[in-house]
């Protein structure tokens, strides 16, 4: 369990403020609007309204207590800098802020966040890969080069082993586990007989990926 500061409730606030929280973590929230925190309360650890962008609201959190400290405000860019600035200035050891653009983010790296998300471009991108491939029902990218997908099993894979495929060697890529009837299980037997209605978890990079992925 990890200590979490959420400033700012918009969409993508709320809800990960409501996910940490179903992971386990201690949430705290912050936001200028009332209702949104009256809203919110019930979810989470802590709800407080407040103004970020003042030194003394910022101070009186106590921020450098919290592991991860996300700044969710995309609306109005000069609050998400000062924010971000101030976070890391009372010593808050890690610093996530949202953002759109890349000259944003390259603006919030430069003044001391340790990370910027961009929520409504990756889910775009996993959307666009999701529904231009066959066979695929997630995709998650986590470097620029490397990937994870969720598929079913290709028509001439249904029957035969892992270890009888040569998967690894042969297609560059790793199973990490299948998914029937929703539970995912870790794939740690090579002798196991993949079944046609198996979502398969494959990691490995992109464009190994993307060719099984087309795979019938």
């Amino acid at each position: 369990m990890r200590s979490m500061l959420v400033i700012g409730l918009g969409r993508f606030g709320r809800h990960l403020a409501i996910k940490l929280v179903e992971l386990g973590n201690e949430v705290m929230v912050v936001d200028t609007d009332e209702d949104a925190i009256n809203k919110m309360a019930p979810f989470v650890t802590r709800a407080q309204i407040g103004d970020c962008m003042d030194e003394d609201v910022l101070k009186s959190l106590g921020v450098s207590n919290f592991d991860v400290c996300f700044v969710c405000i995309s609306d109005n860019f000069q609050s998400s800098l000062e924010i971000t600035s101030l976070l890391k200035e009372l010593h808050a050891p890690c610093v996530i802020s949202k953002t759109d653009r890349d000259i944003h983010a390259k603006f919030l790296l430069k003044i001391g966040a340790d990370d910027v998300i961009y929520p409504e471009r990756d889910m775009a991108q996993r959307a666009a890969v999701k529904y231009s491939a066959k066979n695929t029902f997630d995709y998650v990218e986590l470097t620029k080069d490397y990937a994870i997908t969720e598929m079913s099993v290709p028509n001439q894979w249904a029957g035969k082993t892992v270890l009888d495929l040569n998967i690894r060697s042969k297609y560059n890529i790793n199973i990490l586990g299948f998914k029937n009837n929703g539970d995912v299980t870790p794939l740690t037997d090579p002798h196991y007989v993949l079944q046609a209605n198996d979502h398969l978890v494959v990691a490995g990079n992109k464009q190994d990926v993307f060719r099984l992925m087309d795979k019938k």
